[in-house]
């Protein structure tokens, strides 16, 4: 299939759909954290809009939010009433160790296909997106990747998610190949939830461009069943990922219009099976590229949403964004990543349109091209988010992509943003809260400075022993630190009931908060791709 007869698909699949009725006034589903969903869900478009939308729970947020999953983050006003902070976002950087993992193996070289033909036999190990995950099964960092440009799957292990291993397994003979057909894009997902140990592990991949996703299972990530159900042909680029605030699996389709080359399209469904068997129409419109989404100043070209994968992390669903800046002549692809976050699971907030994991302008640099994300996202390790990405090196004057290895870039716990004052005290008081727990927790920077914190009730008086005379007065640095009152250990006798929070800050960042019941600051939130120390998905109480 050519590329205008793909437009033309596609825009005949855009017009198959109803015409986009608006947001339903019938309540449907109540989420974890508040938020009431439209009877009729997910939302029909009859376009994608080029402007960004705003997230109706931020224009209309819930009248009393619950905190009770996971840690609470500033990533955007929703938990905000009035703040005299200001919010600031925070790129990932890249590790000293990086790349990660390049290739030294033979079959990691790709010297047959039309994309060897179009640039010469290629040298890569990269995620496009494939999986990095944290498997407390054994205690390892895992990840698949794809050798070559589409040659096949590889699969390597870590103790320590930096230094890797490239183990010889039983599938392709003294290779770490764990499965042989050629591929593009793939997506690996560790389903903590599968009651069958057989389906432990999910992959959804296609051979190229409009042809079927299809999908298999694994019990150990290395031996994959044959297959189990597959798509209709759709874009290359299509991965999928899993929504445990709402129990479904979700489908990042890629697709396209003469208007927008590439955006997104949206198809949920409770049962992963159903969810990849799709009929045309289907899916939904759901989000690409638009007018905040800044052109390369040597390029001049609009921008396109070139891949979307998501993943639960704490109270939200994080989104990194793979934003395709245009092709130029003498370069392949500067594509880099932007982040965003949901907390319907279906509406972005991207408010941060800075690169978040950034494509280099150095040439000789590993990530001089392509920066793509990996399934999963993220692991928790320690106090730091782990992002696995692939990069390109090029090859200068021409649009060969040169060689391919896997980069680790990491970030501050709960670091996207941060609420911070100066050296004048300011306040932050958060909306109405209700709550499970009796500690108080904060991720916050206070070296230089000091946080303290009072408690109201929904009428905004101050609750007897926890006004601010009484808070402890926090100066150091940590991603979980707890905050007491003198006097007073009752804060447990208001859960349940509508409250609020004022924080005081001077020359100090705040990063997030949450109660919970364990001493020792477990948030019950979600951890992404895992981490060690977490004994499944979710930030629990040892």
């Amino acid at each position: 299939m050519t590329r205008r007869q793909w437009l033309g698909t596609s825009t005949s699949l855009l017009a198959a759909g109803p015409a986009a009725p608006g947001l339903a006034a019938a309540e449907g589903e109540l989420l974890y954290n508040g938020i009431r969903l439209p009877a009729k869900w997910p939302p029909r478009r009859d376009e994608l809009p080029a402007d960004p939308v705003r997230p109706p729970y931020l224009s209309a947020p819930p009248p009393v939010i619950p905190i009770s999953t996971g840690r609470q983050l500033f990533v955007d006003d929703f938990l905000i009433e009035t703040s005299e902070l200001k919010r600031a976002f925070h790129a990932a950087e890249y590790s000293s160790e990086t790349p990660v993992i390049r290739p030294d193996r033979p079959w990691e070289t790709q010297h047959e296909g039309s994309n060897a033909k179009l640039w010469g036999p290629g040298t890569g190990t990269t995620v496009f997106s494939d999986g990095a995950w944290f498997d407390p099964k054994d205690q390892l960092f895992k990840i698949w990747y794809r050798a070559g440009y589409t040659l096949h799957t590889c699969h390597a292990v870590s103790k320590d998610g930096i230094h890797w291993q490239k183990p010889a397994f039983d599938v392709l003979a003294g290779s770490n190949v764990v499965q042989a057909e050629g591929r593009g894009s793939c997506t690996v997902w560790l389903d903590h939830y599968e009651p069958d140990p057989s389906r432990r592990f999910k992959m959804s991949s296609s051979r190229s461009h409009m042809t079927p996703q299809k999908l298999y299972v694994s019990p150990d990530g290395i031996h994959w069943s044959s297959l189990v159900a597959q798509s209709i042909p759709c874009g290359d680029r299509t991965t999928f990922f899993y929504n445990p605030f709402r129990k479904t699996w979700v489908f990042s389709i890629r697709d396209a219009t003469a208007k927008a080359e590439r955006f997104r399209r949206y198809r949920e469904h409770a049962d992963l099976l159903s969810c990849i068997q799709w009929a045309p129409g289907e899916p939904v419109i759901w989000t690409g590229a638009d007018s905040l989404d800044n052109p390369r100043a040597d390029l001049k070209i609009k921008p396109q949403l070139y891949n979307l994968d998501a993943v639960a992390y704490e109270s939200v669903m994080l989104g990194l964004f793979s934003i395709w800046r245009g092709q130029p002549e003498f370069r392949s692809k500067p594509n880099e990543l932007l982040v965003g976050f949901s907390r319907d699971g279906f509406h972005w907030d991207r408010s941060n349109r800075t690169a978040f994991i950034p494509v280099s302008e150095q040439y000789g640099d590993w990530n001089w091209t392509n920066v793509q994300s990996a399934g999963g996202c993220c692991l928790v390790v320690g106090d730091k988010l782990h992002f696995y990405v692939q990069g390109w090196a090029g090859v200068q004057g021409t649009s060969k992509p040169g060689v391919g290895t896997i980069g680790l870039a990491t970030l501050r716990r709960d670091g996207f943003a941060s609420m911070e004052a100066g050296t004048i005290e300011a306040r932050l008081l958060t909306r109405k809260l209700t709550f499970q727990g009796k500690h108080l927790f904060v991720n916050a920077d206070c070296r230089g400075g000091e946080l303290r914190a009072e408690v109201v009730d929904e009428d905004g008086k101050i609750l007897g022993g926890f006004e601010r005379k009484n808070s402890a007065v926090l100066r150091g640095d940590g991603t979980r630190q707890r905050l007491d009152w003198r006097g007073s250990q009752a804060l447990a006798k208001h859960a349940g009931r509508p409250v609020a929070l004022r924080f005081y800050l001077k020359n100090a960042k705040l990063y997030s908060f949450w109660i919970t019941h364990d001493s020792s600051g477990a948030s019950n939130g979600y951890v992404a791709a895992g981490g060690p120390g977490f004994r499944g998905p979710v930030d629990a109480a040892s």
